[in-house]
């Protein structure tokens, strides 16, 4: 083929503009149709004497439309000189509704200044946001319904919680009761069997006032605004060895020793730190190997204080680890001997939060397991 052959043949101008695969127009500034082509034409399925001449390009869109042309279509155009992607109802003759998509621009020719328009048929993309819609409120509906699932459980939870608090504080007093019965009752002309059914009972009303006490302090970090603590200058070696001194006595079958470090001098809550150094030790009791010792170091260094329990024994599971100071986890000591609902290694780490201070743990099978906690010494002072 030579370079000079003839080009291909094209259709002219007018053909082009009739038979666009879009419909074209031309309007007058007030929306007077002046030039349409055989697409729109189709489309609407009116001829184009009905229209050229005869309409304005607003009285072919539906209310809406028409308020819209005259509010935002007008002033654009007489602002911008153009408009792109504006969808229309048009209306055609039997009532039928077509989704379009119009482009507008306006031109100064030397016949005068004319509106040139191009239209889509959007009845996919009209069709798509529909679909699209009704996913997004299926997806809304499902969300409401999960967020109302979640609402309900939270309400549950709390519910559950409060119940706790009310019934361990309702408790609180026969159990009180039935402990001063206890010591009224030892008082008495004592027999040997007496005396064991009274140690049983005593035992059983310690065991259940110390749950009490735990369930309170739960219901008080969960649902209120966290633990109490009244915070006083102190001193920490003394308060660790007058906790363990009773300690012991809990414990007469394992040895507690306690070493210090730095002076004692600090600011905290005596009872708080006393609660938590006896749910470590019981802990470390329940725990830790028989026959080994269980080692208390409380330490002033310049301004941290540290309060350790450390004892040997099998190492915590390391799924548990992470999860040690959560409600209600409890680990594996191989036996039935321990009783606990899971509370004390969360009640140990409220009281941590309380001071400003945090708990540590480290467990492993040379070095056995340390509970560490850490706090400011000067805190509120």
């Amino acid at each position: 083929m030579s370079a000079a052959a003839s080009p291909v043949p094209v259709p002219d101008t007018d053909e082009l503009f009739d038979q666009a695969p879009c419909g074209l127009l031309v309007t007058a500034l007030d929306g007077t149709l002046l030039k349409v082509n055989t697409t729109f034409c189709g489309w609407l399925g009116m001829p184009r004497d009905a229209l050229v001449g005869s309409k304005r390009l607003q009285d072919l869109f539906t209310m809406g439309g028409r308020i819209f042309h005259q509010t935002h279509w007008v002033p654009t155009l007489q602002m911008q000189g153009s408009l792109a992607e504006v969808k229309f109802d048009v209306r055609r003759p039997d009532g039928q509704l077509i989704p379009m998509i119009l482009n507008a621009r306006r031109r100064k020719r030397a016949e005068g200044e004319f509106d040139e328009i191009a239209a889509f048929v959007a009845q996919d993309r009209n069709r798509y946001e529909r679909e699209l819609m009704n996913a997004r409120k299926k997806a809304d509906a499902l969300l409401e319904v999960e967020l109302q699932s979640q609402r309900l459980l939270r309400d549950r939870a709390l519910f559950a919680e409060q119940m706790v608090g009310i019934v361990s504080h309702d408790l609180r007093n026969p159990l009180s009761a039935i402990l001063m019965g206890v010591q009224l009752l030892g008082r008495a002309e004592k027999t040997e069997r007496g005396v064991r059914v009274l140690g049983h009972v005593r035992s059983s009303a310690e065991r259940a006032q110390r749950l009490i006490e735990e369930l309170l302090d739960f219901t008080q970090a969960r649902v209120g605004t966290g633990l109490a603590v009244s915070l006083q200058p102190m001193d920490l070696h003394a308060l660790t060895a007058r906790t363990l001194d009773e300690l012991r006595l809990a414990f007469p079958d394992r040895e507690i020793v306690h070493g210090t470090r730095g002076p004692g001098a600090c600011v905290a809550d005596h009872d708080r730190l006393a609660q938590l150094i006896g749910n470590l030790v019981g802990n470390a009791a329940a725990y830790g190997r028989p026959g080994t010792p269980i080692t208390v170091t409380s330490a002033i260094e310049a301004t941290q204080a540290e309060l350790q329990v450390h004892n040997q024994g099998d190492p915590i599971d390391a799924a548990t680890l992470p999860t040690v100071f959560e409600p209600m986890v409890r680990g594996d000591t191989g036996s039935n001997t321990v009783r606990s609902v899971g509370l004390g290694l969360y009640i140990v780490n409220e009281i941590a939060k309380a001071h400003g201070g945090t708990m540590a743990v480290a467990s492993s099978v040379g070095e056995g397991t340390a509970f560490t906690l850490r706090f400011g010494a000067g805190v509120g002072a």
